[in-house]
């Protein structure tokens, strides 16, 4: 709430008129009268002012590692935003978010709700991605349990629908879910399986999150997950963090906090972890092993290939555009099924060049490429898959 000074000693809120308390729901507003003259004197702070100055600390929340690029509006649009898709706003319709100060030099915010509650139902958005990257949601230092537990409630709300803003309920909230890990930089294109298979090289996970676009399902480039052994979170996010994945570099932390370096005794392990990555990394990354036959996705919808003219169309198109790298030998584009049912490879494109070369020059020359609006991704397809009609790899 914004104040004014008004005179010396007097302080009344923005909207309200000088000289008189505002109704406090509840209350009768002769409750204490004073006699006319008797207290004149004295300066008075309306009771709506002092009830917003002593729970301030209970309705603050500290956010830390911010971008550069974060403002005033920007966290405040953002955090209201996501209170309401959480289910958190308990204070009525409108924005959650009433104040907010960044310190630019630290990259820190202290963001100010309107309710105890609502604060409270904040530090379930621990570890939220923002402008690309987590963020800790923490209480601020001047945050006093004590008192604070006789303002409403200390913790979020169970019920509160995180996975609507990527969360996963149990490992974020508050102070819970320390070894929760945020793997981000993943290329598009990487499958559910294929990044489980990665993480998983360290152990069994006990949680896993791919976080997807809520319209289209693609994936966003990132995933939090937690090991069934905790023991192994620093190993995993000093061992992953850092490596190229195709185009990208992954990012692998801790969600809440900064990377850990791992224990002495925890270095062999290490190294083992780190010699099966190179291995999968070589099984993953585009282009690491060059074949007669390239794949490529982001080209053609379902859709599009139902209608048995548009299919002839686009196989024309397909066949003289990458016929100009070389011999294509053969050109395969799964359709759909016409009862709906799922069909492999619907969506790809096969190309199965005379030679090496000239699948090296095709799949040079299209990844990365706009194709109807999508970036086309290239890659080198196992031959004996292809050969035996295998389209789901």
């Amino acid at each position: 709430m914004g104040l004014v000074r008004l005179q010396p000693g007097t302080i009344a809120c923005f909207g309200q008129i000088p000289g008189t308390s505002p109704t406090i729901p509840g209350m009768f507003p002769n409750m204490f009268p004073l006699a006319t003259g008797q207290f004149g004197a004295l300066p008075v702070m309306p009771v709506q002012a002092m009830t917003q100055q002593a729970t301030r600390h209970a309705r603050r929340v500290y956010v830390g590692g911010l971008s550069p690029t974060a403002n005033e509006q920007s966290v405040a649009t953002f955090f209201s935003h996501v209170m309401a898709a959480i289910g958190g706003n308990t204070a009525g319709p409108g924005d959650a978010v009433v104040n907010v100060y960044i310190n630019h030099e630290k990259k820190f915010a202290f963001v100010e709700m309107r309710s105890v509650e609502e604060a409270s139902n904040a530090m379930a958005l621990d570890g939220i991605i923002f402008e690309g990257a987590p963020v800790k949601v923490r209480r601020p230092s001047d945050y006093n349990p004590s008192l604070a537990a006789t303002l409403g409630p200390s913790q979020p709300n169970p019920n509160l629908n995180l996975s609507a803003v990527g969360l996963t309920p149990g490992s974020a909230g508050g102070l819970e879910g320390p070894d929760r890990i945020f793997v981000g930089g993943l290329p598009y294109y990487f499958t559910e399986t294929q990044i489980r298979e990665l993480l998983e090289t360290f152990g069994p996970l006990r949680g896993f999150d791919l976080v997807k676009d809520r319209e289209t399902g693609n994936s966003k480039g990132y995933a939090f997950c937690v090991y069934q052994d905790l023991s192994v979170t620093d190993i995993a996010c000093a061992a992953l963090n850092g490596i190229k994945m195709g185009d990208k570099t992954l990012t692998v932390r801790r969600a809440n906090q900064g990377a850990n370096q791992p224990k002495p005794e925890q270095e062999n392990v290490l190294l083992h972890a780190q010699q099966q990555i190179a291995l999968q990394k070589l099984m993953l990354q585009p282009g690491a092993v060059a074949t007669k036959v390239v794949c490529l996705t982001q080209v053609v919808s379902p859709d599009e290939l139902k209608d048995d003219d548009d299919y002839q169309d686009i196989l024309e198109d397909m066949r003289e555009e990458c016929g100009k790298f070389g011999t294509l030998a053969n050109l395969v584009i799964p359709r759909p099924t016409p009862n709906g049912e799922p069909s492999p490879g619907v969506g790809k494109v096969f190309l199965e060049y005379a030679d090496i070369d000239g699948a090296a020059k095709a799949r040079s020359g299209l990844n990365g490429r706009k194709f109807g609006g999508n970036q086309v991704v290239a890659v080198f397809y196992p031959e004996n898959k292809f050969a035996q009609g295998d389209y789901e790899g």
